[in-house]
C-alpha cells in the first residue's frame, strides 16, 4: 500500500521520519500513521509533497505489487538509480553519453566471443 511504499523508499534514501515530515510539510504523526497504514486514503496533495521530497513520481508511491514478483523490485531499483542521477546533477545529454557507452560495451561483449 501507499504507506509501505513511502516507508521503504524513505529508509532506502536514509531519511528519518522527522526529516521527511519536515521537508514535505506534513505532521510527523500523520506520516507515521500513513506508513503504518492507519491512514489509507491521504490526499493527492500530501502524496505529491512526499513524492517530491523522495524524488519520485506520485505513481511510484501509489503502486501496488500484488504479484509478489521481483519485477517490481527491479523497477524500483531502476527508478532509484535514475533519481540518484538527477540528484547528482547528471542531465539528459550526459545520460545519452552513458547510453552510448553501454551500447559499446554490449557490442564489445557480443564481438569478443566471435574473435576467439
Amino acid at each position: 500500500m501507499i504507506g509501505s511504499n513511502i516507508s521503504k523508499l524513505r529508509k532506502r534514501k536514509g531519511m528519518t521520519l522527522t526529516e521527511l515530515a519536515e521537508r514535505a510539510g506534513v505532521a510527523k504523526s500523520y506520516l507515521s500513521n500513513l506508513e503504518r497504514n492507519l491512514h489509507q486514503n491521504p490526499s493527492i496533495n500530501v502524496i505529491e509533497k512526499i513524492a517530491m521530497v523522495l524524488g519520485v513520481e506520485v505513481k511510484f508511491l501509489i503502486k501496488t505489487d500484488k504479484s509478489g514478483s521481483g519485477e517490481q523490485q527491479l523497477e524500483d531499483e531502476w527508478l532509484e538509480l535514475i533519481n540518484e542521477m538527477k540528484v547528482s546533477g547528471i542531465d539528459k545529454e550526459q545520460i545519452e553519453e552513458y547510453r552510448t557507452l553501454i551500447k559499446f560495451i554490449k557490442w564489445q561483449k557480443e564481438n569478443s566471443g566471435k574473435n576467439e
